[in-house]
């Protein structure tokens, strides 16, 4: 009977040693691993640095030492603010809806206005 010989997943060499060992030394597995999670870890970098931009964007609206503040729906898209990324949503008792980007959060008003507000830390 002939022992099949197995192969590295990574870079296809005969794997020498037990059974059931999938790759031939630890920098193929490092590799392997690497490129099947760069796709996901990619994306959530992408995502990430986009939360953090938004909350920049946000903070630089509040003038020192207060607690809001008021702009426009184009300066936030000229500062490269992208609205489909935010970390939760609060909706008031009267049923306004924040949406917030950490600890940053604005609320939409009439006429492409938006109210800025820096959120109480819990």
């Amino acid at each position: 009977m002939a022992i099949e010989k197995k192969h590295c997943l990574n870079c296809n060499a005969v794997i020498q040693g037990r059974i059931d060992k999938k790759f031939c030394d630890d920098q193929c597995r490092n590799t392997y691993n690497n490129q099947q999670n760069a796709f996901s870890t990619n994306y959530i970098r992408r995502v990430n640095h986009s939360l953090k931009k938004n909350r920049n964007i946000l903070e630089g609206i509040i003038p020192a030492g207060e607690e809001m503040g008021k702009t426009t729906r184009d300066r936030l898209i000229r500062d490269g603010f992208l609205f489909k990324y935010f970390t939760h949503i609060y909706e008031t008792k009267k049923g306004n809806i924040y949406h917030y980007c950490y600890d940053y959060g604005y609320l939409e008003l009439e006429g492409d206005w938006f109210l800025v507000v820096k959120g109480k830390e819990v």
